[in-house]
């Protein structure tokens, strides 16, 4: 809770410069966000708009010039990169476009891996049975990624983001890698954990079609936030 409001997310005047030599760049404009527990939010806008930067600072993957930015009511912004680590670790669960599954590693064995670096007992029961039955990969479990679909990789992805039951799903153009037949797979599945399971899911995506299966979206353009709306 965060001044008697569910914000899970709440993010004030935040902006980021990048610098290269003499020139500034800033990506953020002083960017003002609430993401409430429970909400399936979609961050859309063109290649340059900074979504992408707001996804990194929100997941712990990057520090921010200026503003604050309240994740569970901590405060990346004040951290070091060893305090962003552990806040990420304990709170955010990652998808990302490519998928990022260990070729030598079964599908078991790649969502066991998120619980060991969490430093938690691999399970087989509860939550990590509800989210597998969920995500329809159960019988998969014992396969390499080489030997899995597009769309099953996704959702092994997916798995292994939330079996620690972070308070946060990042997802970065999960659709981006599949086929219009597997894309629907994947965000509906998104969809139904939302649903079922009151997963907090921001999305990045630059398809107002994927952009559809949220609650809102939040447009941005040059660093700002245009609008965000139903």
């Amino acid at each position: 809770m965060n001044n008697g409001k569910d914000h899970l997310i709440a993010v004030t005047g935040l902006k980021k410069i990048y610098r290269m030599g003499d020139v500034e760049v800033a990506a953020l404009r002083g960017v003002d966000l609430n993401i409430e527990r429970g909400e399936f939010v979609a961050i859309a806008g063109p290649s340059g708009s900074g979504k992408s930067t707001l996804f990194y600072i929100l997941g712990g993957l990057a520090s921010a010039t200026a503003g604050k930015v309240l994740i569970d009511g901590k405060d990346l912004a004040g951290m070091s990169d060893s305090e962003r680590t552990r806040v990420r670790r304990e709170l955010v669960g990652f998808v990302f476009q490519k998928y990022n599954l260990l070729p030598t590693l079964s599908a078991l064995d790649n969502i066991g891996m998120a619980q060991f670096i969490a430093g938690k007992p691999a399970g087989t029961e509860g939550w990590f049975r509800q989210a597998l039955d969920l995500l329809g990969v159960g019988h998969r479990l014992q396969h390499k990624p080489r030997s899995l679909s597009g769309g099953e990789q996704q959702r092994v992805a997916i798995a292994r983001a939330i079996v620690n039951q972070p308070a946060l799903l990042l997802a970065d153009e999960p659709t981006g890698n599949l086929d219009t037949e597997n894309s629907e797979i994947v965000l509906k599945l998104l969809r139904d954990l939302n649903q079922k399971t009151g997963q907090t899911i921001l999305m990045i995506t630059h398809n107002p079609e994927a952009a559809a299966y949220a609650h809102r979206t939040i447009h941005m353009r040059d660093g700002r936030i245009l609008e965000s709306g139903a």
